[in-house]
């Protein structure tokens, strides 16, 4: 079959791809995006904001079980998972016409079907709707994402265990859900479907929950989830499971304080992700894999192959839906003749459990591992006004301050993180000093005025540098005294 001839070729329709492609299309450049199932990608279908629709439906049924803490007499109905789901799928709908749309007003072509390299930047195409299509590009950009891992434990994938994907489709209240695995996933879903009804264990391999974390965060968002029923083990090898996700399973596990076995009625594998690298011929293509099977890219994203690049999840760029938008404008500016690169970047996070858990540069951890010498200061969120206005006072926040006075760090686990946190990078950006926002004008009552308490907390550099140097001659004494 004779190949289609086009300027452009993104395989994929993810967040950087369909930026670029919508650029391109506005820019009058040819360009064809080929997409196998998710229209914009897992963000808008199935991970990021869908999940986010359901965990807010969460947080309602939480505010109507506690009504009475606010003056209000709640009712009690049982949450109606089926409605929960109509309002996802409706999110979901918009946002996929809205795509459309999009594609519609730049020019940018999309095809609906699985690629596979045929050679070098060249592509048969299986169409959903039937049939093949051979398209060659001039430049071709790599945009094909990840897939949940489902671990190797004996018995695990005869239960049919669900991933995000399933579970977001659920119509019913799982009675006890069992959760494997320790990250983000793992932890907004568990609270989300505590607040549902359902009993919650969560386990981890791993000896920490979010091993990225500094120990006091991760301790505080475990008391918090602790509290609300939620289960969480950590060190937990799992030796093996049976039954059938959905009709009664059995997992036995090992713990540091003996084998033990866990009934429940549901499954959910949150246990980390794997590229959609294999199977579409990238050797072909001349494109390397590294040893974790993510694309080998530079940091200005390109491939061993030339004119090809690749965008996101798949080159092992960090699993954020805004980091794959900033692989976008990485490439975009370096097509025009730019010089940009993904080293060095600012990776803002935002964990969606209630309170958000927000985190921008080093932790302590970090720092110390670093030889970095850190001035500290933290508060609880009981110090803020807003929290204590809307009663939403656990967690706190901590920032991480350099010799010259500017802000290395900053976590925060407490009511709307992710935007106080958007104030503190900023400020990382312009290389600003803490006082800046330390002594700013910040509204009155918001959690961004927190800043002000926080950042007023912060030791003077003359003053820590001689608490140091004191230390250090106590030190020195001692050993001489010896």
């Amino acid at each position: 079959m004779t190949a289609e001839n086009f300027e452009n070729v993104i395989i994929g329709s993810g967040e950087g791809g369909k930026y670029l492609a919508w650029h391109l299309g506005k820019s009058g450049k040819q360009v064809i995006v080929i997409e196998r199932r998710w229209i914009g990608g897992s963000c808008p279908n199935i991970n990021c904001l869908p999940s986010k629709n359901e965990i807010w439906s969460s947080k309602i049924a939480d505010l109507v079980h506690h009504g009475s803490r606010f003056g209000v007499k709640p009712e009690y109905p049982p949450s109606n998972l089926e409605e929960v789901r109509r309002r996802k799928r409706e999110m979901v709908e918009g946002l996929v016409a809205a795509h459309l749309e999009l594609y519609k007003s730049t020019g940018a072509e999309l095809l609906m079907g699985e690629a596979k390299f045929i050679a070098p930047k060249t592509f048969e195409v299986h169409l959903n709707s039937g049939g093949s299509r051979t398209i060659a590009g001039e430049r071709v950009f790599l945009n094909i994402g990840t897939h949940p891992a489902i671990p190797p434990i004996p018995g695990l994938v005869e239960a049919a265990p669900m991933t995000n994907i399933e579970l977001l489709e659920l119509d019913r209240v799982p009675e006890h859900l069992i959760v494997i695995g320790g990250g983000y996933v793992s932890l907004e879903f568990s609270q989300a479907y505590r607040r549902f009804g359902s009993r919650v264990t969560a386990l981890d391999r791993g000896a920490q929950f979010l091993p990225t974390q500094d120990s006091d965060v991760v301790g505080e968002l475990l008391k918090i989830l602790a509290d609300e029923g939620i289960q969480t083990i950590a060190n937990a090898d799992i030796i093996r499971v049976s039954g059938r996700s959905g009709s009664g399973v059995t997992i036995t596990l090992k713990t540091s304080s003996g084998e033990k076995t866990i009934n429940g009625s549901d499954i959910l594998v949150a246990a980390g992700r794997i590229p959609n690298t294999s199977g579409m011929g990238l050797e072909i293509g001349g494109v390397e894999l590294d040893k974790r099977g993510y694309i080998k890219v530079t940091d200005r994203l390109e491939t061993a192959a030339p004119n090809v690049w690749a965008i996101g999840e798949c080159a092992g760029s960090p699993q954020f839906t805004h980091i794959s938008l900033d692989d976008f404008r990485v490439i975009r500016d370096n097509l025009a003749g730019g010089n940009r690169s993904t080293r060095g970047r600012m990776v803002p996070s935002c964990l969606f459990t209630d309170p958000q858990l927000a985190h921008i540069g080093f932790t302590e951890t970090e720092a110390k591992n670093c030889g970095i010498d850190v001035r500290v200061a933290k508060i609880p969120m009981s110090n803020v006004l807003r929290a204590r206005a809307i009663d939403e006072t656990k967690g706190f926040m901590k920032a991480l301050i350099a010799p010259d006075d500017r802000i290395l760090g900053f976590t925060m686990i407490g009511s709307e993180a992710g935007e106080v946190m958007s104030v503190v990078q900023v400020a990382m950006m312009g290389g600003l000093p803490y006082t800046t926002l330390g002594d700013g004008i910040l509204t009155h009552p918001t959690m961004t005025e927190g800043l002000n308490m926080l950042l007023g907390n912060v030791e003077s550099a003359t003053s820590a540098a001689g608490k140091a140097a004191g230390a250090a001659g106590k030190a020195a004494g001692a050993t001489a005294s010896h």
